[in-house]
């Protein structure tokens, strides 16, 4: 794929390698009273490709789902995207500022306050010291936390996580925003907000990548879907089609007929 100058999100054969132990770790006990097999076992890592020769382009404005079955390889593509983990092989190039709503609790010192916490992230993810003070009364209104604010995150609830960790993603004024499955934790009420907001930013023209395996937030929210298998791009489309397709290979694994 070549990418021109609509394009905010650009990943060329791009491959990420892991490796797995060819046999889980045991105990220290064990292995000195079985010495003689334990030293005949081979333990040598074997490699897992997470990722395998993906090419992807994303517009700017577009709004794209990344769906998949458990080990797909959905959030280590967003962790490269993000530039949190490196692609083995390949290339990407991303135009603009991210914010990354990826793992629940990355980035918060549990020690510290939210309200502390909501500075530091706010800078790191490439606001000045002034422009993050700035934004800080409206990160703490979104978030609903109340006095918890000025509380030690080593007390919130995982809940409470994705709220400040939303709040503070959503208040950059990013170019792109990659989500996560994070906001699967929490409320109801507040996960309505969150989605409300991501459509907001969806007309403001913000770039998004949505990870869920909530199919019908996919095709609510996103323009485009790709479904990974196995590290690779299986099907890339307009959502709607793609979400179906994958509908209608799950139920064909369990004998079910796909309701249209």
């Amino acid at each position: 794929m070549h990418s021109d100058e609509l394009d905010v999100i650009t990943l060329e054969h791009v491959s990420k390698r892991y490796y797995l132990r060819s046999q889980r770790p045991q105990e220290l006990k064990t292995a000195i009273l079985h010495l003689p097999s334990f030293l005949r076992t081979d333990h040598r890592r074997r490699p897992f490709w997470a990722l395998d020769d993906v090419s992807l382009n994303v517009r700017r404005g577009e709004s794209i789902g990344v769906i998949g079955p458990n080990g797909s390889g959905k959030s280590t593509l967003l962790r490269i995207v993000a530039d949190l983990a490196r692609p083995t092989t390949g290339t990407v190039q991303v135009n603009g500022r991210i914010s990354a709503l990826l793992e629940l609790g990355a980035g918060f010192h549990p020690q510290i306050t939210g309200r502390e916490n909501a500075v530091l992230n706010a800078v790191l993810l490439g606001l000045t010291r002034k422009e993050a003070d700035e934004r800080l009364p409206e990160i703490i209104a979104f978030s609903e936390l109340g006095d918890f604010i000025d509380q030690p995150m080593r007390t919130y609830s995982s809940g409470m996580y994705i709220r400040l960790g939303f709040a503070v993603a959503v208040h950059v004024k990013a170019d792109v925003l990659l989500v996560d499955e994070v906001l699967a934790v929490g409320d109801t009420e507040f996960q309505q907000k969150c989605f409300s907001h991501i459509e907001k930013l969806r007309a403001e023209g913000v770039t998004i990548v949505l990870v869920s395996h909530d199919l019908g937030s996919v095709t609510r929210f996103c323009d485009r879907a790709v479904l990974l298998q196995h590290g690779r791009i299986q099907i890339d489309g307009e959502s709607q089609p793609v979400v179906h397709e994958y509908l209608s290979r799950i139920t064909a694994l369990i004998g079910q007929p796909v309701s249209s």
